[in-house]
């Protein structure tokens, strides 16, 4: 089956509504409309949209803190999962964002490996749990730290290709 190209740009607020219908789909606990509204209310965050045919079929939310970009939310429409578009929203994210020794991190869901392989090939690596992250059924989440090469000290933990190497200074 062949799918028309993705379309990635800045979420609105316009979108808000396709947003939380995918939203509701995705999590059990979904985020309040409220909680959109302040996340794309931050000059530094950066909430990206994907479509298809003009039609959302998923978005990314990723805060600033500080020195450290927090990727809070990832959903793809349900009916179109594995397709690359999570995928597509992430190197979006790291294209606009990446520069050396820039932080990421995430929680993810113990249970949800398809989202912890998609991070890790992107060179997200566990940093520990956060016992009972998660309100529905006290689920603990795995925390996630990626951190781009090149730091201003030349070491540190760094991400590259498929693994995490510690860079020393010779």
């Amino acid at each position: 089956m062949t799918h028309e190209p993705l379309e990635i740009r800045r979420l609105s607020y316009a979108d808000l509504p396709q947003v939380i219908a995918i939203e509701r789909r995705a999590f059990p606990t979904p985020w309040s409309l409220a909680m959109f509204v302040l996340e794309l209310s931050k000059p530094s965050g950066i909430c990206l949209a994907a479509l298809r045919d003009g039609k959302m079929v998923g978005y990314l939310i990723c805060s600033r803190y500080d020195t450290v970009w927090h990727v809070m939310n990832i959903a793809v429409d349900d009916r179109m999962r594995r397709e690359g578009i999570a995928t597509t929203l992430l190197a979006h994210l790291f294209e606009r964002a990446d520069e050396p020794g820039e932080q990421y991190t995430l929680e993810v869901r113990t249970s949800n490996a398809p989202a912890i392989a998609l991070y890790e090939r992107f060179g997200f690596r566990s940093a520990g749990l956060r016992r009972g992250y998660y309100h529905d059924n006290k689920e603990d989440a795995v925390i996630m730290w990626r951190v781009v090469e090149g730091g201003a000290n030349g070491d540190g933990w760094v991400a590259r290709e498929q693994r995490v190497a510690r860079r020393t200074t010779a």
